[in-house]
């Protein structure tokens, strides 16, 4: 159940509503679907490896962008090589060129090499989350900083009444269980790090749980496997504590759930897009949702049945055969509707109603289910909506810049003019006046005429046709003047548009004074000689420069998220039963045994090897 966030006039008009693109299209589809600025890949080194752009995509998307204001701001926050220094800064170089608005950055090293004046934004990979680290990115000039998922809207009032810095915050989509920038379990032990972009998503594997003695407590579950974020109820607070920019997660989601979600949050913020489709965010990819952590710990954080989509909830399972489950539901199923109960999953083969229930089944010789899994009573998931995904992919959104248009006459000729906001242009056409025979319908023609603006970038918000006699002009005529008109106002609001440099970077001080280990992230010798610039002690370098992968001692998670919680054994916070298991405990995936430590007075869960 959604509630609809109410936002007042002041508060619509102070937040951006920032978008995923995996590519130019989709980046097109999320300004059209209302976003105010989209975030896309460079064409290497960002966090999402398999999510890469063309400088020339990335130049078209500016400038359809700039079209309507908005911005689009360029990730390349892995960590990096030596030899990949150069190649990053040329590639800064390109995509501000090709009209970026903001870089979005986690190597520091970048900071040591000559950069255009493009705005930087500190990735979360930066692990933004005290306020003496946001303090210090401010203090180096960066614009922006990404803050953590894990932070509460008490943790953000507090980074902002202390800096004044852009405060940029997740409010949809996938989580990482581990801070990001912190987890080094699939650099450990699949040689793929997450800091370089090629992240093996161990959290979404199956494991089994252990105490101290070896014993199995839980088997093959998805311990580690978050729900999705959905913070749409709180936007109103977000924005109270200080939020300007609302960040939906999602650089390799379709265009269908890109389209969904952005729809979904731009009407509830009231941006003013011609978008009237009811989107619904559990239509498309949807693990559940928890607003996690901005209200302090609360459960379910995970889903440990399966890492997949599970939809909606849509009822109950009443009884279940070979390949026919009755289900309790209001809901109108139709063919090819996806269903999951427990972690069996079907495509409805054919839905029918039986003394007041729904009787689904499917195609035993293509779909094999253990229905010994699904008992009555068990909760009913609708994971693919054929009907509502139908008309997803039929709507198409649309951007609009409204106009006004002035047509009139003057001495030997007619003028045209144009105006969006605050930009004019006006043309004059010399023609043979010839007075209508039919005077109103030549006026009606006129009108129509000029305000056939489809297949542009405008909508007519107001039209004034002013004549000194009823002039006759062939429709043709009409047409290749507005045109010429429509374009060169086109060019002039991209001409018009103005990116914000950001400030001069300096080497601010470091705010500690303990040595830096693997966690800074260190991975090349620029980064290196930055950080000593600002006076920092270093005294180890990247993970992934010289993994530790056989020492126990190494976190290679470290955790809001606690295991312990989940299950309703802390004994800080919850009321427990005395039958707890033997710590340590541990979690195993094939072979490989990991060792849970719990941080009880930070709330932390660690991983490390055992």
């Amino acid at each position: 159940m959604h509630i609809k966030t109410s936002l007042t006039d002041n508060q619509q008009g102070m937040v951006e509503l920032l978008a995923p693109a995996r590519d130019v299209n989709i980046g097109i589809t999320a300004i059209n679907s209302g976003a105010d600025a989209v975030y896309i890949g460079a064409p290497q080194f960002s966090a999402r490896s398999a999510a890469g752009n063309s400088v020339q995509d990335i130049e078209k998307l500016c400038n359809y962008a700039h079209l309507f204001g908005c911005k689009v701001l360029v990730a390349l926050n892995t960590i990096l090589t030596n030899d990949e220094i150069p190649t990053a800064n040329r590639m800064v170089w390109d995509v501000y060129n090709a009209g970026a608005d903001a870089l979005i950055m986690q190597d520091f090293g970048l900071l040591e090499t000559n950069l255009p004046p493009i705005r930087l934004h500190a990735s979360t990979q930066c692990n933004n989350v005290s306020i003496e680290h946001i303090n210090w990115l401010e203090q180096l000039g960066f614009s922006r900083v990404v803050l953590a998922r894990e932070l509460s809207i008490d943790d953000i009032r507090a980074i902002r009444s202390a800096t004044t810095i852009e405060l940029e915050a997740f409010v949809h989509g996938a989580l990482c269980v581990s801070y990001s920038g912190q987890c080094y379990m699939s650099a450990a032990l699949r040689n793929r790090s997450a800091n370089r972009g090629e992240c093996a998503q161990m959290c979404r594997l199956p494991y089994d749980l252990l105490d101290a003695n070896g014993t199995e407590i839980v088997h093959h579950k998805h311990l580690l496997s978050l729900c999705d974020m959905d913070r749409s109820a709180y936007l109103n607070q977000l924005i109270e504590a200080g939020i300007t920019t609302l960040k939906i997660e999602g650089r390799l989601k379709d265009e269908n759930y890109v389209k969904n979600i952005v729809t979904y949050y731009s009407q509830l913020l009231g941006k003013k897009c011609n978008n009237d489709f009811a989107a619904d965010p559990q239509k498309t990819f949807h693990r559940s949702q928890t607003d996690y952590f901005l209200h302090g710990r609360t459960r379910p954080l995970a889903n440990f049945e399966t890492p997949k989509s599970t939809g909606e909830e849509i009822g109950q399972v009443i009884k279940v055969s070979n390949n026919q489950i009755v289900v309790s539901t209001n809901e109108i199923i139709s063919q090819g509707d996806g269903i999951c109960v427990s972690t069996e999953g079907f495509y409805v083969k054919n839905a029918s109603m039986t003394n007041g229930n729904t009787v689904l089944t499917w195609d035993i010789q293509h779909t094999t289910i253990d229905t010994s899994h699904i008992k009555p009573g068990m909760i009913v998931y609708r994971n693919f909506d054929r009907v509502y995904i139908d008309r997803l992919i039929h709507y198409q959104p649309q951007r609009k810049r409204l106009v006004d248009i002035t047509f009139r006459d003057i001495d030997n000729a007619f003028t045209l003019a144009m105006q969006s906001d605050t930009i004019r242009v006006e043309q004059s056409f010399t023609y043979t006046k010839e007075l209508a025979t039919n005077p109103i319908k030549a006026k009606q023609t006129i009108h129509n005429q000029l305000c056939k603006l489809g297949g542009t970038i405008f909508e007519v918000n107001n039209i004034d046709v002013q004549l000194s006699q009823p002039y006759f002009l062939p429709i043709s005529v009409l047409n290749e003047w507005r045109r010429q008109v429509c374009a060169e106002l086109e060019q002039q609001c991209l001409h018009s548009y103005e990116r914000i440099n950001r400030r001069p970077l300096v080497h601010a001080p470091y705010y500690s004074t303990e040595p830096l280990d693997y966690h800074a992230n260190i991975h090349n010798d620029h980064a290196a000689s930055f950080y000593r610039s600002c006076g920092a002690e270093i005294a180890e370098r990247s993970f992934e420069s010289n993994p530790s992968t056989d020492d126990n001692k190494v976190e290679l998670m470290r955790c809001r998220y606690c295991l312990k919680y989940e299950m309703g054994w802390c004994k800080r916070n919850q009321i427990v039963n005395t039958n707890l298991p033997l710590e340590p405990l541990y979690i195993r995936q094939g072979e490989q045994l990991l060792q849970l430590h719990f941080d009880c007075k930070h709330c932390q869960m660690i991983i490390t090897k055992k």
